[in-house]
């Protein structure tokens, strides 16, 4: 789990940049490796100045890195006729935990994404 910033201590603007690098994942529902684009953006931008920006977006990366991987997986798997099932799940998974996590991170709350592999350390 990485280290705990108490929301106090962080400023709003701070709160809304990590909640920025979870919901900008959402856009590659409408823009091609927008989920990975954007989280990146700004994770590269604002690390240095903000340690929850740093955390939140590795992790929102990480997730969305992961996500991409298991969505692979789960379109080949099609051909078995068990992708019919994975693929939905795996849509839904996604937004329903970028939702929780923009939600945590707006509150102040360093977010951990269940099933996400730890590319970015």
């Amino acid at each position: 789990m990485p280290p705990e910033i108490p929301a106090e201590n962080m400023t709003k603007n701070e709160q809304n940049m990590g909640m920025l690098c979870h919901l900008l994942a959402l856009s590659g529902y409408f823009i091609p490796f927008g989920h990975l684009a954007g989280p990146l953006v700004i994770w590269m931008v604002k690390r240095e100045e903000m340690p929850f920006v740093e955390s939140q977006g590795k992790e929102s990366l990480n997730f969305q890195i992961s996500v991409t991987i298991y969505g692979i997986v789960a379109a080949l798997s099609i051909f078995l006729l068990i992708g019919f099932i994975l693929l939905p799940a795996v849509i839904v998974f996604n937004l329903v935990c970028v939702i929780l996590a923009s939600i945590e991170a707006a509150n102040g709350k360093p977010y951990r994404y269940p099933l996400s592999i730890r590319f970015i350390k």
